[in-house]
């Protein structure tokens, strides 16, 4: 098992993406703590996680309160006696729009909740990983160089996460830290049900692909559950790109 008594928590868990990751760390043997805005969602991943004979636990947090995210992180450590994996996918609230089109507002709002969950969780994990030496921050919604239009401050804000990777990879990997981003252009299994433009916008991503196929949720879990283990350990300050070549590297 790739995380046999590991401790991992995973911000966002009660949506599609997080949920993935979380249910996929837990079959590898973490003991995982589910943290996010909505009861009910947690518990139906919990209760998944627990029906398959994981370890789960579930904690309602606001990830962008820093009260709440440090309180959060020293009461998994104080419990445990650390932390070994830090995972954020929480909904970065964008609005897209063209750029003529959109206000300031809701331009700066995916920029700003990106920035500051994804410094929040990860400094609060960081802090219980430094006495360890080890530990992985894995940050979901990595960047190409393409963009299209009609984004709004969406592609800007996934650049943002780009850049914190970078300078947390950078202070965080004398102490054995690995922080690493996930792209995957798009995964169709994640939008709501009832989303009107649902089987236009699969068949728009899926053509973008060079494998004629687009990532599923469980891509994503099987993904993050790798680069979380220590079978990634040389693996840092880097993007995993599982876009199916929808998104083509520098």
């Amino acid at each position: 098992m790739l995380l046999e008594n590991k401790i991992a928590v995973v911000y966002g868990a009660g949506g599609s993406i997080g949920g993935a990751a979380a249910r996929a760390f837990a079959r590898e043997g973490a003991r995982v703590f589910l943290a996010g805005r909505t009861p009910d969602t947690l518990d139906k991943v919990a209760t998944d996680i627990r029906s398959a004979g994981g370890t789960a636990e579930t904690t309602q947090v606001d990830a962008l309160d820093e009260d709440a995210v440090n309180a959060f992180a020293d009461s998994v450590a104080e419990r445990t006696g650390g932390i070994d994996v830090s995972f954020n996918a929480i909904d970065i609230q964008d609005v897209q729009r063209p750029l003529m089109e959109i206000t300031a507002e809701d331009f700066a709002q995916p920029i700003a909740t990106a920035t500051r969950t994804q410094f929040l969780t990860t400094r609060a994990a960081v802090k219980h990983m430094i006495p360890r030496r080890s530990g992985a921050i894995l940050m979901f919604g990595g960047s190409g160089p393409q963009t299209v239009p009609g984004l709004g401050g969406f592609k800007v804000a996934l650049d943002a996460m780009e850049g914190i990777r970078r300078q947390w990879a950078c202070e965080a990997g004398p102490y054995g830290i690995r922080v690493v981003t996930m792209v995957t252009g798009g995964v169709p299994e994640s939008l709501p049900e009832g989303f009107a433009a649902k089987d236009e916008l699969t068949a728009s991503l899926r053509e973008s692909t060079l494998l004629q196929r687009t990532a599923t949720l469980a891509d994503v879990g099987n993904v993050a559950a790798f680069v979380a283990s220590d079978r990634a350990r040389t693996m840092t300050s880097a993007t995993v790109n599982i876009s199916c070549g929808a998104i083509v590297d520098y």
